[in-house]
């Protein structure tokens, strides 16, 4: 099965097919499959001898996002799914990489997609429409050698090295948790609301890919709004929610109502929520919340058990273990104190590794990989550990790569940003845990003197500092901890966390304001954490 072949099984389907959530337009099935082959003929005509067409899109949740796909998937083009949170000089970067033909982009991003460096196009333009008239009434493409292993999106993710690489995502990837997730949860009467961006894996393969297959109506959202979530799902007959990390946090912050779970939702399907905010929830709207594990490769991918102990994010499949990076061995099986506390972290903590090959993974654009690839396994990056019974936790990622607000990249990126800190001997840049999900940037500095305005302002004047990269800590000490060979120990900084001696200064708030870290602080926040089911991820470094 292809995404082509699912499109073309919807070309006579008169029921709802897609919304679009901000202006309440719809179009059914027929319809979007109609306005999809014209942007595969569109595609088709701009293939060269050598290659398809490589199509960058920087754009929020709008149907032509999904017009695009589907014209990609029935021609055997490629979309390049850019992410307009990065910088200009990143995306030209990125847009270099996936050897994109040219951006098509909305208003909105008009200014950013402008300094890529390659051609553009804005959907609400003359221009475009122009483009694609003469396509008009195209007919559906036939099957003309489109395959599972046919190249559909390319898709970054951020690894250790700190540069994005771009994910290749077939038409099997896209199909096969499509047809798994309606299977479990959809039929053709369901509705599914997709708040998360359509440039992340996530939604795609958790939101797009199982309306498509089950028939469902897919209704889009430009951007997530926590408030806006009840109010719309209640508009649309909502069935099915997709999120990804804190976007559970921000609907559970907003003013609960007595009548909060009287709406049509029964299931949220994401991961990275915590614990209890996944029982929270719901409780709160009355549905089922299933949180699974995966990332853009799809090399791991785990399911939750519901009879299973709480915060597992599963069972240990076939062939996926918890190796030791350092020596390779499987570790042992997790331990626990009465309270629940894992108790020899430091032998059952590793790396989650798929050791019987690359599941849904077939490779990056162009990059070889050597930290994710060696002898024919998958190591994720992501740090675990099981139980007796195989049931597997999440401890955290690689000292090298953070998730921030859903977002992925690297510690070395951020550094490279900080680097000119006049004043500072050494730094280093890494990740730790996030009371309500994900990671929070934290930022080590050996100097003599801190100066927290004169930090805030420099971050202020970085135009290459992402808005999600500015640290939440800042640790202050007169030497970091190092290696013989003068390589700083980034897993001890990790371990310590903001619990250490040294002087630590944060910003609760999303300002660029930071003061002294007091331990009322530590306390407040250690409770946080308690509350959410996440205290073990403190825990692991003791």
């Amino acid at each position: 099965m292809t995404v082509a072949a699912m499109l073309r099984a919807r070309a006579g389907d008169d029921r709802p097919g897609l919304r679009g959530a901000d202006d309440g337009r719809t179009w059914t099935w027929r319809e979007v499959v109609r306005e999809c082959a014209v942007r595969a003929a569109w595609m088709d005509a701009r293939r060269t001898e050598d290659r398809p067409v490589h199509v960058g899109v920087l754009l929020d949740n709008v149907p032509e996002m999904v017009f695009l796909l589907g014209g990609a998937a029935l021609s055997g083009s490629v979309l390049v799914a850019l992410n307009h949170s990065r910088s200009a000089a990143e995306l030209a970067g990125d847009a270099r990489r996936a050897d994109c033909d040219l951006i098509v982009t909305q208003p909105r991003h008009a200014e950013l997609a402008a300094a890529i460096g390659a051609p553009v196009l804005g959907i609400e333009s003359e221009e475009y429409a122009a483009s694609l008239l003469p396509y008009e009434g195209a007919r559906i493409p036939a099957d003309d050698g489109i395959t599972g292993q046919t190249l559909l999106m390319l898709i970054f993710t951020s690894g250790t090295s700190g540069q994005p690489r771009a994910v290749r995502v077939t038409h099997r990837k896209v199909v096969v948790p499509g047809e798994n997730l309606a299977g479990r949860m959809l039929d053709a009467e369901s509705v599914v609301y997709c708040p998360m961006p359509l440039f992340h894996s996530g939604a795609i393969m958790a939101a797009y890919a199982p309306a498509l297959a089950a028939g469902a109506e897919l209704v889009l959202r430009g951007r997530f709004s926590a408030s806006g979530m009840l109010p719309d799902v209640r508009r649309y007959g909502c069935t099915y929610l997709h999120y990804v990390g804190k976007a559970l946090s921000y609907v559970l912050a907003t003013p609960a109502k007595d009548d909060d779970n009287d709406n049509p939702l029964k299931f949220a399907f994401g991961n990275e929520a915590a614990p209890l905010e996944q029982k929270a929830f719901g409780e709160r709207f009355g549905c089922f919340v299933i949180d699974g594990y995966g990332s853009t490769e799809t090399a791991i991918s785990l399911s939750p058990d519901p009879f299973g102990p709480p915060g597992a994010l599963g069972k240990l499949t076939e062939g996926i273990k918890v190796l030791d990076p350092e020596t390779g061995r499987e570790c042992p099986p997790g331990r626990f104190d009465e309270a629940g506390r894992l108790v020899n972290g430091d032998e059952a903590i590793g790396e989650l590794v798929n050791t019987a090959g690359l599941g849904l993974f077939d490779g990056y654009y162009n990059e070889e990989a050597p930290d994710r690839l060696r002898e024919g396994m998958f190591w994720s990056g992501d740090h675990a550990y099981a139980d007796e019974n195989g049931y597997v936790f999440f401890a955290g990622r690689t000292a090298d790569r953070l998730r921030v607000d859903g977002e992925n990249f690297g510690a070395a990126q951020v550094e490279r940003a900080l680097a000119e800190l006049p004043g500072v001997r050494q730094l280093a840049v890494y990740g730790v845990p996030d009371a309500a999900a994900g990671d929070q940037v934290m930022l080590a500095l050996a100097t003599d003197d801190f100066d927290p305005e004169a930090f805030a302002a420099y971050l202020r004047g970085r135009a290459d500092l992402s808005p999600k990269w500015p640290p939440r800590y800042v640790r202050v000490t007169r030497d970091l901890p190092a290696t013989a060979s003068n390589k700083i120990l980034k897993r001890r900084l990790v371990q310590e966390g903001w619990r250490t001696d040294d002087p630590v200064w944060w910003r609760p708030g999303r300002d660029l304001a930071y003061r002294r870290m007091t331990p009322e602080d530590v306390a407040v926040l250690r409770t946080e954490f308690e509350r959410r089911g996440r205290l073990h991820l403190l825990e692991r470094g003791k």
